[in-house]
C-alpha cells in the first residue's frame, strides 16, 4: 500500500456505497457460483493465450505483468490504472451496472472487498482450487478474502501487519523510552509535548481505518455478519472501551498534531522529528524512503504497543487483493495471472520491488528477515513486520458496506478531534449512523 492508497482510506465516494448498497440487497453471501475450474482448464487458457485487462494501481504489478507475457507466450496484459480506491471502485461499480467495459481482474482493497462479494460481482475463486491456499497466507489477510467462510473471494496480494515506527534522534534527545503499551506512550507523548511544546508523539485528525485497526488489536469485534445481510454493530464492548479510555487522553491533553495525514505537512512534520511516531502498516518504509529522504538514520521500527503489558497482538492497517470481476471475461487466464501475481513467482518480484508480502513462507523466509533497511539504520525491520503479521487476530469482520461506513467516520467518530464530543459518543454516533444505511438499503441491523 502506497501514498494514495492509505490516504483513499479516509473515506470514499458515496456514490460507490450507494450503489453497492443497493445493488446487495437480497443477495446472498456465496461470493459467486464456485464452478469448478481444473488446473487443466487453466492450463488450456495459457496455451491458448489472449488478453486480459488488469485494473490495479500497485506499481511493482508492471514487473510482474511483464514477466507473465514473457513466460506465457501469446499472453497479452493489459495493466490499467483506473484510479485509486475508491475512484477504481467507482468505475469498477459502473462498468459492473452497465454491462460493459468490466476488467478481467482487479485490485480491491480488503475492507472493500465485502461490498463486491455480497452482490456477487466477484468470482468466488474456490471452483479455481484456491481453498487450498489458506495455509499459504498470513491469518489477517486470508480472513479478509474468506471472509470466515467457504468462498474465496480474491487472493491476497499484500498486507498491513502494523508496526511503530518512531524518530529515535528525538526521542534520545529528551530521554524517551520506546513504549512498548499504550499506556507507556501516552506518558511518553506527556514528556515530549512538555520537553517540546512544537513536538507531538504522532499526528491524528480522525481516520476510520487507523481507529478500526486499533479497535482490532484492542479486541473489540464491532461488526458481526451473518448470511451475508444480517449485520450487527456495536462499539459498547470492553475492546472499544479500552480503545477509547487510552486515546481520548491523548486527545484531552492536546497531545496529537492537528496534522492530516499524507498532507505536505505531514511529510514535513515526519522529517522535522515534530512528528515522532508513527503506528501503522508495514508497507510503510517506501513512503519514508521516497518522501521523508531527510531524516535518512533518524528512524527505527518497534513492535506495535500493548493494551496489556506482555501480550503480543497486533492488527492489519491497509493491504489489498487480486479479484475476478464475475462479468470479466476468460476467467481461467485471468485467474492463471492472479495466481502468479499473489501465490506464484510474482511475489518475490513484487518483494524485490518493496512490497510487503502476505504469503506465510515468504514472510518466515531467512532472506527475508535478514534484509536490512539502511533508512532505518541497518534495522532487520522485517523481523518486526513479519512477527507483527504472526499475532494478527484472524477473526476481524468488517462490514458489507465498509466503504460507506469509512466515509462517515469524520461526520460522527471525528468530532472528538474538533469539538467536545467524547470519542466513545462518537463511536455511538458511527454506530447509528452505519446501522440506519444499513437499514435504508435493506440490510437486518441489529445494535
Amino acid at each position: 500500500m502506497h501514498k494514495n492508497t492509505a490516504r483513499a482510506l479516509r473515506g470514499l465516494a458515496l456514490a460507490c456505497a450507494l450503489a453497492l448498497g443497493a445493488s446487495a440487497c437480497g443477495s446472498d453471501d456465496d461470493g459467486g457460483s464456485g464452478e469448478q475450474v481444473s488446473a487443466d482448464d487453466v492450463q488450456a487458457a495459457l496455451d491458448k493465450g489472449g488478453k486480459i485487462t488488469v485494473w490495479a494501481w500497485e506499481p511493482t504489478l508492471e514487473q510482474v505483468a511483464k514477466d507473465f507475457e514473457k513466460e506465457h507466450e501469446g499472453v497479452e496484459v493489459d495493466l490499467v490504472n483506473a484510479g485509486t480506491g475508491n475512484d477504481q471502485y467507482t468505475a469498477l461499480q459502473n462498468a459492473v451496472s452497465a454491462g460493459k467495459g468490466v476488467p478481467d481482474v482487479a485490485q480491491i482493497e480488503y475492507y472493500a472487498l465485502g461490498q463486491f462479494a455480497l452482490d456477487e460481482s466477484v468470482t468466488d475463486l474456490s471452483g479455481f482450487g484456491a481453498g487450498e491456499f489458506a495455509d499459504a497466507y498470513s491469518p489477517g489477510p486470508w480472513n479478509a478474502v474468506t471472509q470466515g467462510g467457504d468462498a474465496v473471494h480474491a487472493l491476497p496480494m499484500d498486507s498491513g501487519p502494523m508496526a511503530m515506527f518512531y524518530n529515535k534522534k528525538v526521542f534520545d534527545k529528551h530521554g524517551i523510552d520506546v513504549p512498548t503499551t499504550w499506556d507507556q506512550y501516552v506518558d511518553a507523548a506527556r514528556k515530549l509535548h512538555e520537553a517540546d511544546p512544537d513536538a507531538y508523539i504522532t499526528s491524528d485528525t480522525g481516520d476510520a481505518g487507523f481507529a478500526t485497526s486499533l479497535l482490532w488489536q484492542a479486541g473489540s469485534r464491532p461488526y458481526k455478519v451473518k448470511d451475508g445481510t444480517d449485520v450487527t454493530i456495536d462499539f459498547g464492548d470492553a475492546g472499544a472501551k479500552t480503545y477509547t479510555d487510552t486515546w481520548q487522553q491523548l486527545i484531552d491533553d492536546d497531545l496529537l498534531a492537528d496534522t492530516a495525514g499524507w498532507s505536505d505537512e505531514w511529510y514535513q512534520g515526519l522529517g522535522d522529528g515534530s512528528i515522532a511516531t508513527l503506528v501503522t502498516g508495514a508497507w510503510m518504509p517506501a513512503n519514508f524512503e521516497s518522501g521523508v529522504k531527510d531524516a535518512a538514520g533518524d528512524w527505527r521500527v518497534a513492535p506495535m504497543p500493548q493494551w496489556t503489558e506482555g501480550e503480543e497482538v497486533t492488527a492489519e492497517n491497509g493491504g489489498s487483493s487480486l479479484a475476478l470481476p464475475a462479468a470479466g471475461g476468460n476467467q481461467a487466464l485471468a485467474y492463471a495471472f492472479a495466481e502468479y501475481a499473489n501465490h506464484g513467482d510474482g511475489v518475490q518480484t513484487r518483494i524485490d520491488s518493496g512490497a510487503f508480502p502476505a504469503t506465510a513462507a515468504d514472510l518466515k523466509s531467512k532472506e527475508f528477515q535478514a534484509s536490512r533497511f539502511e533508512y532505518f539504520g541497518g534495522q532487520q525491520a522485517n523481523k518486526i513486520f513479519a512477527e507483527s503479521a504472526a499475532n494478527v487476530p484472524g477473526d476481524w469482520t468488517y462490514l458489507p458496506y465498509q466503504v460507506y461506513a469509512n466515509s462517515v467516520f469524520n461526520d460522527t467518530a471525528g468530532k472528538a478531534y474538533v469539538s467536545g464530543t467524547p470519542l466513545a459518543d462518537g463511536l455511538k454516533s458511527w454506530q447509528r449512523k452505519s446501522a440506519d444505511y444499513g437499514s435504508q438499503q435493506g440490510f437486518t441491523v441489529h445494535q
